[in-house]
């Protein structure tokens, strides 16, 4: 993630300098959302960043974040000894985790952002994550399984970002995984009944991620296609600094 806001910066998003990252907001805890946490902490702060980091996340994020620091003791000891004088070097490093409830957890000048519940199989807290600004809303799945609290936190937003996989692949998995992926995931067809429902202004996919397929994607024009099917709203695939 601090290496897409560095490539961000570079195309002229310029609150994405890597020392302006300084917000952030967890959906769920598991591994192939958390393994960039400690860099989100750390390299920051070597480059500049010189206020603690605020996240945002469910329970567990507190412990999480507690033995990141533990692990990066070294590191950080050395690094405030080179830093000694660097005006609020002492700071960047740390933290304030917030483990959030549903409702409003965030606001400043700029934007509002409300959590709510989704399902994401036996996750206990798997949240998505609606952000409210003066020109526009966005509202991100995070991982989920078919969730009315998406449609019910998008209802007309401008863009709602949601997961997906097609059916194409799910057709060639084994049984095993059709279960994981029902009970953690939402299909094409599924995504495309929830944006019929949620009437967003655009729908862009992510997270094609394809549990028990050996880590192959799902390709990205078969799930368009799938969806068209059945929904007629403006639909795209997201790509790392695509810019809508």
């Amino acid at each position: 993630m601090v290496r897409r806001a560095a490539a961000a910066y570079e195309k002229g998003i310029q609150g994405l300098s890597v020392a302006n990252l300084r917000v952030a907001f967890l959906t769920h805890l598991h591994s192939d959302h958390t393994a960039g946490y400690p860099d989100l902490i750390l390299t920051p702060w070597a480059v500049g960043r010189n206020h603690p980091l605020e996240v945002y996340g469910p329970k567990g994020l507190k412990e999480m974040t507690e033995y990141i620091l533990k692990a990066y003791r070294e590191d950080i000891r050395i690094r405030l000894k080179d830093k000694e004088g660097v005006p609020g070097a002492a700071e960047g490093y740390k933290v304030q985790a917030h483990e959030i409830k549903p409702g409003v957890v965030y606001k400043d000048d700029n934007v509002t952002v409300k959590a709510f519940l989704v399902n994401h199989g036996d996750v206990p807290q798997a949240f998505g994550y609606r952000f409210e600004t003066p020109d526009r809303t966005i509202v991100i799945s995070g991982d989920a399984s078919p969730s009315h609290s998406i449609i019910d936190n998008c209802t007309g937003c401008n863009v709602l970002i949601h997961e997906a996989y097609s059916m194409m692949t799910y057709n060639n998995v084994s049984s095993k995984y059709q279960e994981y992926r029902r009970k953690h995931h939402t299909s094409s067809r599924e995504l495309a009944e929830i944006a019929s429902k949620a009437r967003p202004g655009l729908l862009i996919l992510y997270h094609r991620a394809n549990p028990g397929g050996v880590g192959r994607p799902n390709p990205a024009e078969t799930l368009l296609e799938e969806i068209r099917q059945v929904y007629a709203g403006k639909v795209v695939t997201g790509h790392d600094l695509d810019i809508f």
